[in-house]
C-alpha cells in the first residue's frame, strides 16, 4: 500500500508549478518595489534638509492647492476645505462669473421668436 501513496503523493514542485505565472509575476514586482523605495529613500537622506523641507513644503502646497480647486480633498478633511474654499478660486468658479452681467446680475436668455 506505501507505494501506492508514494505514486500519488504531490510534492512542493508540483505546488509551485500550479501556482499561475501572473502570481509570481506580481511577487516579483512587490519586491523590486521594495528594493526601490529602500534605494530612493537612502538617497532622500543624503539631500540637504533645507532643500527636502522647501520641496516637501512646495509639493504640500500644490497637493492642497489643487484639493481646493477641484475639490478631491480626502473626506476627513472636507471640513477644513470647506472653511477654506470660500477663499480660492474653484473649478467652476470661472463658468459662472461668465454667465454674469458686469452688475452682478444673471445674464438673461434670449427670446426665442
Amino acid at each position: 500500500m506505501a507505494p501506492y501513496n508514494l505514486l500519488l503523493a504531490v510534492t512542493t514542485l508540483d505546488k509551485l508549478k500550479a501556482i499561475p505565472p501572473a502570481f509570481w509575476g506580481k511577487i516579483g514586482l512587490g519586491i523590486l518595489a521594495v528594493i526601490v523605495v529602500f534605494i530612493v529613500i537612502q538617497r532622500v537622506l543624503k539631500i540637504n534638509k533645507f532643500v527636502l523641507g522647501g520641496a516637501a513644503f512646495i509639493g504640500g502646497g500644490l497637493l492642497w492647492f489643487n484639493w481646493i480647486y477641484h475639490r478631491t480633498e480626502p473626506k476627513f478633511l472636507t471640513s477644513t476645505i470647506d472653511r477654506i474654499a470660500p477663499f480660492f478660486p474653484t473649478a467652476g468658479a470661472y463658468q459662472t462669473k461668465q454667465m454674469q452681467m458686469p452688475g452682478g446680475a444673471p445674464t438673461p436668455t434670449p427670446k426665442k421668436y
